[in-house]
């Protein structure tokens, strides 16, 4: 099932797309409904706003939706990956972050920080463009990957 902003009846807007998602999935009995809000900057107050009323909405739906919020940041993006973290935790309940980009220069050890800081548990990491490698993430593999294994070879 899929809705676009517009076309439910002919109001607009992304809360209510997820207020009409949510309703047909209860009414059909589904399990599992993802709502992907990307594109979203941290610096657009009235995306961020946005999100915030997105959330409101589908608790009335589905009383303690959504149920996980997990925030895809760019590995490359350094210390930029903290403000885009503190301003999407201020709109909205982040349960967990996808770390991609680490498959370049970028190491993500910035990921550690925004993790510790924020206490987000860190679920997955991509390391390159392909489906398959997105990976589950592992903090010893990343440590070790990140530092070495001691060996003096990293």
């Amino acid at each position: 099932m899929a809705f676009w902003p517009g076309s439910s009846e002919g109001k607009s807007g992304f809360a209510s797309v997820a207020f009409d998602t949510l309703t047909s999935a209860k009414a059909n009995g589904a399990d599992v409904v993802l709502i992907d809000t990307a594109g979203r900057l941290h610096n657009k107050v009235n995306l961020m706003n946005e999100l915030t009323k997105i959330r409101n909405v589908m608790g009335k739906v589905i009383p303690g939706a959504p149920h996980e919020v997990m925030l895809v940041l760019d590995g490359s993006t350094g210390q930029n990956a903290f403000e885009q973290a503190r301003q999407f935790t201020q709109a909205t309940q982040v349960t967990s972050l996808t770390i991609t980009k680490l498959d370049g220069t970028a190491k993500g050890g910035v990921v550690i920080g925004i993790s510790d800081q924020f206490h987000i548990p860190v679920r997955y990491i991509g390391i390159g463009e392909g489906i398959d490698q997105l990976r589950i993430f592992d903090r010893k593999e990343f440590v070790k990957a990140l530092f070495g294994d001691g060996s003096g070879q990293s």
